[in-house]
This record gives C-alpha cells, sequence and structure tokens, in this order.
C-alpha cells in the first residue's frame, strides 16, 4: 500500500483515489483531534492558537484565525494568507491543494469542498474519488453560507454573495451570487463609503 505521502500525491493530480484506504481513514482521524485542540484554545493568546492552527495546516500566514468550530479532512494540504479570518463552522475539505490568499473573509458556515465521489454506484461504494484544487486570491470576501467546490479559482478582490454555490471560475474584481454562482457586477469606486480614509 502507498504511504500517505504518496496518497496525497497522487490525489492532487486529479486522477482517481480510494478514499477508505486506512492512512487517508486515519489522517483524518488526526486532522479532527487536531482541530478539536485548535477550537478549545479559543479566548486564548493569537500567539497559541496560531501555533496549533499551524499544527492542523500546511500553511499559514501572521493573524490568520477561524472561529469556533473549524474542520478539516487532512489539513496538510491547506495554506491560508495573512490575516485569514474565517467566521463560525468553516469546512475545508482538502483532499485537493486549497490555496488562499491574504485579507480574505470568511462568513459563517461556509465550505470548500475539493472532492467529488463517483458518479457510479459501485465505484461510490468502493470509495472512488477525484479531487480537484481550490484558489482564493487576496482580499475575496466569501459570505454567509456558500460552498466552494473543486477545480474553482476565485479572483482578487471579488465577492462571493451569501448563499452562493460557486462552480466556476469567478474573475478579479467582481460581485458573484447565485446557485450556480454567476457574475452580477463589477465592483467599481461607486462602491466606495469612504470609511478607509477615515482610517
Amino acid at each position: 500500500m502507498p504511504t500517505l505521502a504518496e496518497q496525497l500525491a497522487h490525489m492532487a493530480t486529479g486522477a482517481v483515489y480510494d478514499d477508505l484506504t486506512p492512512e487517508l481513514i486515519d489522517a483524518r482521524r488526526r486532522a479532527v483531534l487536531a482541530t478539536n485542540a485548535y477550537n478549545a484554545a479559543y479566548g486564548g493568546s493569537q500567539e497559541q492558537r496560531e501555533e496549533l492552527l499551524r499544527a492542523v495546516v500546511g500553511g499559514a500566514g501572521e493573524g490568520a484565525n477561524l472561529e469556533p468550530t473549524f474542520r478539516c479532512e487532512f489539513g496538510t494540504n491547506i495554506r491560508l494568507g495573512a490575516r485569514f479570518f474565517a467566521n463560525f463552522d468553516c469546512v475545508l475539505l482538502d483532499g485537493a491543494p486549497i490555496t488562499i490568499g491574504d485579507d480574505v473573509l470568511v462568513g459563517p458556515k461556509v465550505g470548500f469542498y475539493t472532492s467529488d465521489h463517483s458518479l457510479d454506484r459501485a465505484e461510490r461504494v468502493a470509495g472512488a474519488c477525484v479531487a480537484r484544487p481550490i484558489t482564493v486570491g487576496d482580499g475575496v470576501w466569501i459570505a454567509g453560507g456558500v460552498t466552494v467546490l473543486g477545480g474553482v479559482r476565485i479572483g482578487t478582490g471579488s465577492v462571493i454573495g451569501a448563499g452562493s454555490v460557486v462552480m466556476r471560475d469567478v474573475p478579479p474584481g467582481v460581485v458573484a451570487v447565485g446557485n450556480p454562482a454567476r457574475v452580477l457586477r463589477p465592483i467599481t469606486q461607486a462602491d466606495r463609503t469612504g470609511f478607509a480614509s477615515q482610517h
């Protein structure tokens, strides 16, 4: 049987993989225990929480923070930028890499799901899955209740409206909403409130 590292490398190619190997099942168990420790440290120092977060994920920039309850599948495939913030109940299922830029805000109950089970019943029961990466650019705001599916790129500075399901790429600097999410309009100077100039 291939090692966990070999299996994760195979999964990152986008090829079909066996979701039910002992190595992957054990890696998920370890991720649950590590996220339990991170969630339990809520209210502690930022330094302590960042140390615990870095024990879960593959990389986290300074000031990265997830409110409870944060869950992930493996953790090792997750890269979070500086000042990343996720509100309550964020789920990052990282069968493939999830890369999130700096200054990204994520609302409550948002899920990032890289993996798909096979559509064929017999294959699905046997554990057949395919994982595709998710990439989120700097300065993105993803509102509450959004689902982001595998293979998606969200461009820098864009906003995803609450309850949307993001099934395809979103360009930079736009508002996208709906199920499936569609570009509603560009973000323009008219969207400025003047708040930034006051601080």
